[in-house]
């Protein structure tokens, strides 16, 4: 099997790539057998191209591509091998985000090369959003503007890196709660009005620690919509523990203030165009249709994690 990393020096407070580099080479060189080659992305969306004109190269040889970055280099690694059953798909992690992963482990586990390298192939879900891909989160509402500010913030002392999402919470509360969209889910309505938020999910994490899908299975064939009415501030501010845990989604006073189930397609429409991220990245669009891909790509966890139920 040929293993190939595909680092975004833009990923993560600072750019990664001599280090990680390093540690991809002291490795093959205790392996003699270890087959590799590393790619630096040059630019947005440059490793979506890159992956899929390597597979297109090399038509169902057994490789695994090794997305050396965060949840949006992650993104772009899977959209280029959609519909290539022969390559597997894991992150060395060094993003500033890093939420598919949590649903396996931790950084550490996903920061060990070796483990990596002997790891658990699992076939797992991807969203195809209109003509793009998410195998994490898709949001939309409040969530969309304080992704956007997170990304605008994530590389500035005190409030980027870790707190970047924190820091997009904050000054989206004051502009950012009341968002109209319609919505069907298979066909059928399933909110018209103005919403706080709204998450599509077959990973469980978004914004480095909230857990907005607790319920999701990543192999499933179904994903997690989770949608959150307008609500007063006060209110809002009353969840965000409970969001930030996952306990949101169990608690009497909350439930009447969401819309939940699960589904294979969801369409959002809008008069205006709004934010839509998908695994961190911006779309800008006033209608989309998710559908849900089952076991479109096979990702793989760090020896000995398993798939978790």
């Amino acid at each position: 099997m040929k293993h190939i990393f595909i680092i975004n020096p833009c990923a993560g407070r600072e750019d990664s790539t001599s280090s990680i580099s390093q540690q991809v080479e002291a490795y093959a060189s205790a392996h003699p057998a270890f087959d590799h080659q590393i790619y630096v992305t040059q630019s947005p969306g440059d490793a979506t191209q890159w992956v899929s004109q390597w597979c297109s190269r090399h038509p169902g040889r057994e490789a695994r591509f090794y997305a050396c970055g965060g949840d949006g280099t992650l993104n772009e690694v899977v959209s280029g091998l959609i519909g290539q059953p022969a390559v597997q798909v894991t992150c060395y992690a060094s993003g500033s985000g890093n939420d598919y992963i949590k649903y396996y482990g931790t950084l550490e586990d996903f920061n060990d090369l070796e483990r990596l390298v002997n790891g658990q192939p699992h076939p797992v879900d991807v969203m195809k959003v209109n003509n793009r891909y998410s195998i994490n989160i898709c949001n939309f509402g409040f969530d969309a503007m304080v992704c956007k500010i997170g990304n605008d913030v994530r590389r500035k002392p005190i409030i980027g890196g870790k707190h970047s999402y924190t820091t997009g919470i904050i000054r989206s509360i004051f502009t950012s709660r009341s968002n109209y969209v319609r919505m069907t889910v298979d066909g059928e309505p399933f909110f018209d009005g103005h919403m706080l938020l709204c998450t599509l999910g077959n990973g469980r994490y978004n914004g480095g620690k909230y857990m907005c899908a607790p319920l999701s299975k990543n192999d499933d064939g179904l994903l997690e919509v989770n949608l959150f009415k307008r609500m007063s501030l006060l209110k809002f501010a009353s969840l965000i523990d409970d969001y930030s845990h996952g306990t949101h989604i169990n608690r009497p006073e909350v439930k009447r203030l969401m819309l939940y189930r699960q589904a294979t397609t969801v369409e959002m429409a809008s008069p205006d165009p709004f934010w839509l991220v998908i695994d961190g990245e911006m779309l800008h669009s006033n209608r989309y249709r998710v559908v849900n891909l089952r076991h479109a790509v096979t990702f793989v966890s760090p020896h000995p994690l398993s798939h978790q139920n």
